[in-house]
């Protein structure tokens, strides 16, 4: 039987039987005490030392070349992980997330309803500089707006810009914004209007420097005459009014008086157009000129309050929301100081405005992925409206199931004999749960946990906040993880190249690196993009390592072998496409991983089959081997430069289906053309290892090399130099462009070179690293989870639990992601065993049942779209 964690690019050198006679036998060799937290005594100290559960090998290295004192620091060293592991279970730990989530989502729906939890607000508001001219919301994401978006939004629009030099200065960012060549031109205290014919956009600046009765007749207009309203009006004024009447309390209500006077104005035009009042911003009161000295920020303050509290009074203004613009004075705060004047502010600090003010009005029309302010919720779709019932009778049928079970276990207990006094056994112990109890119990537990991605990623419960790439975001993660690797530190079960756990060990620590390049934003850095390539590419690798593997050692081309790597890479996909309304494509490693691992078995499965055994004394086969390797190989050139004839191939109904993404097969293309040859080196590499391997040239024992000494060291040194050279070459490459057409052809380089840096030692290939190999066993899931629960919009931004503190929001959110991963493993396996059984014609039927299931759903997606 197939190991339960067993994944698309897992190396499966050993038969499973195998791997659990082995088992098995290093269980016997090991004694087990009764309390795991008995200290063994300083005499014991040597024969404990050999032990691969009491000691890791640093703990014996220094045990063997040190004294008494360091015995008892690697004896601490051992049990002080053995205390860890058995205070912090992976079950614990689950159940602290559940009471985590609950809690959270509580927390967030109580702050939403009572504490004014609308994104819009949020924008307009509060938020912080992450750096330079990047702004981050408070708990929402702002999309940066292209020419084309802003268009596109504002096509046939009129926009009105009310107000002073200010005003004025954020009418031209936001006239850049819809075409960046736009200059400052004009009479500076006059009214000016821009059209833009391509788009039958109409902006136009008013000079009402003061709100007063001219103010008032141009809000008045407009209300009476419908056809000439604007769809935006953005206005705002105070600071003439101070400067003119030098800062007096008469002029301050006055200025009541008159805002008080256009409120009603304000609000009607509220109904049918979008209204902002523009807070004024802080003045930085050391380098205005004397004319302007009594614009104090004090003054400012009182200004805005006025207006803050006129506005915020009076009920009608609950329906009409006059929005109020106040994220200004906290991006104007931190770049005054570098205002020419002291009052007119720097230009990146009025392009962060404008950028705001169009994501407010834009982002329900244009509703980018990376942007989630102002964001309507999604409406379900007909898909995601049966899955919710799907899942609802699945938590019916656990209940009753659970009770039904419960019951029947109750009767079955013993009962006393009233005539002998003496308790009537059961015929055997209580019962395993059965097939239909485990499918509805992993069913329930999916509801729960696809419940929790819904919530994160699609209702508006929990925040989700902007990228923002620095060093120390990504480098000091990796430091963190690499100590945490070293100090998990144990021996594997057998030392051959590329053994289980180094491969799960590999698998670990890259996907950790992934998901911290993901959460960090470090795409923007070159170096980093181009060495996660290399990661992603070897992941492929030992796809192809993996799988050649197998078929060669085993021969196995059964369809229950098929459908089990099938069902455990597809199935978490599938049910996220339904959940969350995303295309196959969307999660593209997966439909990868799927796509290669099909060509693997076509090319290996195909007449005539090339295995093992059959090539033992025939050289005639690995010739046979050689030839479908070639083709292979040529296939894959052909499609990777004639694009043409790979989009018509996967443009064909239903495969254009899984494959499309925003309309095309483009995307996909890309992706299966960046690691094209990755597949095909893992395979040629499981084929010269095995070959050498049976030959007995390799020598692969404890603590030995894995060549002659001398060749062993001269291959050492020559990996060392080519995965320097490629680190090299990967942080002077110009753009990634560049660097992407080269990169089919010499990431293998940098991978060969890590397996040969890895292997040849032997002591490096006697250790490995538990830390990263349970992370290892569950990467297909922390990649694909990753997209929803730690990462937020679809990757594009990260998910806030904990707002305010972004350190603790990423512990807790990767506590809960981790655990929510590893019971989706889970819960796949179990499911797998039941959904694909190793009866043929029962795998049949059921097959022919799913082909029934995807076809039906591929014509309900069809028919919404």
């Amino acid at each position: 039987m197939e190991n339960k964690n067993d994944t698309p690019h897992d190396v499966l050198l050993i038969s499973s039987e195998k791997r659990q006679e082995h088992s098995k036998v290093e269980m016997t060799k090991e004694p087990v005490t009764a309390n795991k937290t008995d200290l063994p005594s300083p005499q014991n100290l040597s024969s404990l030392k050999y032990s691969r559960y009491c000691f890791s090998p640093l703990a014996r290295s220094i045990a063997d070349c040190c004294h008494g004192g360091a015995k008892m620091a690697a004896l601490a060293y051992s049990l002080g992980k053995r205390e860890i592991n058995q205070y912090f279970s992976v079950k614990n730990a689950k159940l602290l997330a559940v009471g985590a989530v609950v809690l959270l989502a509580v927390c967030h729906a109580v702050s939403r309803h009572y504490g004014g939890g609308d994104s819009c607000e949020w924008l307009l508001s509060s938020g912080r500089l992450l750096g330079e001219n990047v702004w981050q919301p408070y708990g929402c994401m702002m999309h940066r707006y292209k020419s084309s978006e802003a268009k596109t939004c504002l096509k046939d629009k009129h926009v009105a810009f009310i107000g002073d030099s200010r005003i004025r200065q954020l009418f031209y960012s936001f006239l850049k914004v819809i075409n960046p060549h736009v200059k400052e031109e004009g009479k500076k205290h006059e009214n000016i209007l821009v059209e833009d014919g391509s788009a039958s956009l109409k902006v136009e600046f008013l000079w009402h420097p003061e709100v007063n009765n001219s103010m008032k007749q141009s809000l008045k207009s407009w209300t009476e005459d419908s056809t000439s309203k604007p769809d935006i009006i953005l206005l705002g004024a105070a600071l003439w009014s101070i400067k003119i009447h030098n800062g007096s309390n008469e002029a301050l209500a006055q200025y009541k008086a008159n805002i008080t006077g256009i409120v009603p104005l304000l609000e009607k035009l509220a109904e049918t157009s979008d209204v902002y009042w523009i807070l004024q911003d802080p003045v930085y009161e050391d380098l205005l000129d004397e004319s302007r000295k009594m614009i104090t920020n004090q003054n400012v303050e009182a200004y805005n309050s006025a207006v803050v509290s006129i506005l915020n009074s009076n009920l009608r203004n609950a329906k009409a929301k006059v929005k109020i613009l106040s994220a200004s004075r906290t991006v104007a705060e931190e770049s005054v100081a570098e205002s020419v004047d002291g009052l007119h502010l720097p230009e990146s600090t009025r392009d962060i405005t404008a950028m705001i003010l169009i994501n407010s009005y834009c982002n329900k029309i244009v509703k980018p992925i990376d942007g989630s302010c102002c964001l309507p919720h999604p409406y379900l779709t007909l898909l995601q409206k049966l899955v919710a019932c799907f899942f609802a009778a699945s938590i019916i049928g656990f209940v009753i199931i659970s009770f039904i079970s419960r019951n029947h276990r109750k009767k079955n207990k013993g009962s006393t004999d009233v005539e002998c006094g003496e308790e009537k056994k059961p015929a055997s112990a209580v019962p395993a749960a059965s097939s239909l109890e485990i499918l509805f119990q992993s069913l329930c537990k999916l509801a729960l946990i696809m419940a929790y991605f819904y919530l994160c990623d699609r209702a508006n419960i929990f925040m989700k906040e902007n990228k923002f790439y620095t060093h120390s975001t990504f480098f000091i993660p990796l430091i963190y993880i690499s100590v945490l690797g070293i100090f998990y530190c144990e021996n594997v079960k057998e030392t051959k190249l590329l053994n289980r756990e180094q491969t799960d060990e590999w698998k670990g620590w890259m996907q950790l690196v992934i998901l911290i390049y993901h959460i960090s934003g470090a795409s923007t850095f070159l170096p980093v993009y181009m060495h996660i390539r290399v990661l992603v590419a070897a992941y492929l690798f030992q796809t192809g390592y993996g799988h050649f593997s197998f078929f060669w050692l085993k021969g196995d081309f059964g369809i229950y072998r098929i459908c089990q790597v099938l069902f455990r890479l597809n199935f978490l996909v599938m049910v996220l496409c339904l959940v969350m309304n995303r295309p196959y494509q969307f999660y593209y490693f997966v439909p990868l991983v799927t796509f290669w691992f099909c060509i693997i078995y076509v090319t290996l499965g195909l007449w005539p089959q090339v295995i093992q055994k059959k090539t033992n004394g025939n050289c005639i086969w690995h010739i046979g081997l050689i030839s479908k390797l070639l083709f292979m190989l040529l296939c894959i050139c052909f499609l990777a430069y004639s694009q043409g004839a790979f989009e018509n191939i996967f443009s064909i109904w239903p495969v254009s289906t899984l494959f499309e993404l925003q309309g095309g097969v483009h995307e996909w293309w890309f992706r299966w053309k960046l690691d094209r040859f990755a597949v095909l080196h893992g395979m040629l590499f499981a084929f010269l290892y095995l070959a050498l391997q049976k030959c007995h040239v390799l020598s692969e024992g404890r603590e030995e090399p894995l060549f002659p000494y001398k060749v062993s060291n001269c291959l050492l040194f020559i990996s060392v130099v080519s995965f320097l050279t490629y680190s090299i070459w990967a942080s002077s490459c110009k753009t990634k462009t560049e660097c992407n057409e080269l990169h089919p052809f010499i990431s293998v380089v940098q991978i060969l070179a890590f397996v040969l840096i890895r292997n040849i030692p032997g002591y490096a290939r006697s250790v490995y690293s538990s830390f990263f190999a349970w992370f290892g066993k569950i990467s297909l899931e922390l990649f694909i989870c990753q997209y929803h629960i730690w990462l937020a919009a679809d990757t594009k931004g990260i998910l806030v639990l904990i707002p305010g503190n972004p350190m603790l929001n990423i512990i807790v959110s990767t506590f809960i992601f981790v655990c929510i991963a590893h019971e989706i493993s889970q819960i796949t396996n179990d499911l797998a065993q039941i959904a694909i059984p190793k009866d043929v014609p029962s795998l049949l039927k059921r097959l022919l049942g799913f082909v029934v299931l995807l076809f039906g759903i591929l014509l309900l997606t069809a028919q919404e779209q």
